[in-house]
């Protein structure tokens, strides 16, 4: 008798309330999930609620119609409050149903979870992919598996909070299927008309920035997939699904050298003609490098300067120095490359004088964007667990982690300075002159960058005026 196969919805939720709209991104890990369900033969739905601007009234409908045997739902920091209520949609719908969360968040938040939302049932840690096919085999045959007997979850039993092993992670990464981009509304993910899908070629970091969660999420870990296998990827993703560039989020695409030289290579030889972007350090970069990714149709890279005082970078642990920063800027735009760094203000240790700093390293080297970011301290990240002992005031609301917003407060800094510094930065930097000079070039990120900061003069003037109003009213 062969075992049953459960009918399994996966939701990525609305937008939490005050989260700023951007363009809807394709949620890469409800893809991978997707995949590996399908693969082992259970019925798969997909609903992505902000690209089709679902609510959760439609959302309950939906579910009720679907009827499924367990409901997946991820969630990002700032999507946790709509997270948490599409859990209580799902069970609202589907009383019977299991409700599972996921995510970076949940990850590290699980028992929190569970205790603030009595509709979730399940916490899946880490990786999810081979843990939620178990869950779903498990929903499909009861008798199968034991709860406790599936690795990486969280549950109640008995009142109380049940967490089981952490799972292995997957060793070889080519085993996964490819992302299951059929399940999306892709043309719904297009970028002033041009369809981008994303991938990622590895997992983890072999780094330790205090800023970022992904070497807690992975536990020091760092895999990459084969080259034939990440263009076979690509090359499905243009004739299958029609991509018309393509994104890398690896957090560094080239840190082993000869494996993306092998990418670039494959990319020419299979003719595939698509342009597309990465980020990746500024120590793992060389002339070679770069020339080979323009050759090979990159035409952006976001590198993460963070900042231009060496103090501060000391302090996020980067294990970059300025003047790395400023030569691999300076290479990759010689290369042809459309250059965007990306730099954090208000780090513990930020003063006036380390801003300035960053404000002039920008203006020297010239990047054509630069996106500034507010720290962050995201659960599991060591700046939280820094902020945490310095008991300094620390905001709960999730929707405010969106790195644009204070949510500490730094005795040394107010965080009035750092929003009036941001925000005057990007006044002048995205000026009438930058969006000209972008919009001339032929690069195809030059043109999104310029409708973008079109979209932030009017966004400006919009805000000034509807402030103006408000003031003569009071």
């Amino acid at each position: 008798m062969t075992d049953k196969k459960a009918k399994v919805a996966l939701v990525n939720p609305p937008l939490s309330k005050g989260v700023y709209r951007h363009q809807p991104y394709l949620p890469i890990n409800l893809a991978y999930l997707a995949a590996v369900l399908e693969r082992d033969g259970h019925e798969v739905s997909v609903t992505d609620c902000s690209a089709v601007d679902m609510d959760y009234e439609k959302l309950k409908t939906t579910l009720a119609s679907l009827n499924p045997d367990l409901v997946g739902i991820t969630s990002m920091v700032p999507t946790t409050p709509s997270a948490l209520k599409s859990a209580n949609v799902a069970k609202e719908a589907c009383p019977n149903t299991k409700v599972v969360m996921g995510g970076l968040h949940a990850t590290f938040m699980d028992e929190e979870f569970l205790n603030e939302e009595a509709a979730i049932d399940i916490i899946v840690r880490g990786e999810g992919e081979q843990t939620l096919t178990e869950l779903a085999a498990m929903a499909a045959n009861p008798n199968l598996k034991k709860l406790s007997a599936i690795d990486g979850v969280t549950f109640r039993r008995g009142g109380k909070v049940v967490r089981t092993p952490d799972r292995a992670f997957i060793e070889n990464l080519d085993d996964l299927p490819f992302p299951a981009f059929g399940y999306f509304p892709l043309d719904n993910y297009r970028l002033f008309g041009r369809k981008i899908l994303p991938a990622i070629t590895g997992r983890g970091c072999p780094y330790r920035c205090s800023s970022c969660i992904t070497p807690k999420m992975f536990r020091g870990t760092f895999r990459l997939r084969s080259p034939k296998n990440v263009v076979d990827e690509l090359e499905l993703g243009k004739n299958k699904f029609g991509a018309e560039a393509f994104s890398f989020y690896d957090d560094t695409l080239t840190f082993d050298r000869n494996r993306i030289l092998e990418i670039c290579d494959q990319i020419k030889s299979r003719k595939l003609d698509l342009p597309w972007d990465c980020q990746t350090r500024v120590d793992k970069v060389s002339k070679e490098i770069l020339a080979k990714m323009r050759e090979a149709g990159c035409q952006q890279i976001l590198f993460g300067v963070e900042s231009g005082c060496q103090k501060i970078l000391d302090n996020i642990n980067k294990q970059t120095t300025v003047e790395q920063n400023e030569k691999a800027i300076k290479l990759a735009k010689e290369a042809g490359i459309f250059v965007t760094i990306s730099m954090i203000i208000g780090y513990p240790g930020e003063t006036k004088t380390s801003l300035k700093e960053t404000l002039d390293f920008i203006k020297k080297v010239k990047p054509d964007d630069a996106c500034l970011c507010i720290v962050t301290p995201y659960p599991g990240t060591e700046i939280r667990a820094y902020v945490e002992s310095q008991k300094w005031k620390m905001a709960s609301d999730w929707s405010l982690y969106d790195l644009t917003s204070c949510v500490f407060e730094d005795p040394d800094l107010p965080s009035e300075e750092l929003i009036k510094f941001r925000d005057t930065f990007c006044d002048k930097f995205y000026s009438p002159g930058y969006i000209c000079r972008q919009y001339l070039r032929r690069n195809s990120y030059s043109r999104i960058m310029a409708r973008t900061a079109l979209n932030h003069m009017f966004w400006r003037v919009k805000n000034k005026t509807s402030h103006k109003t408000t003031s003569k009213q009071q």
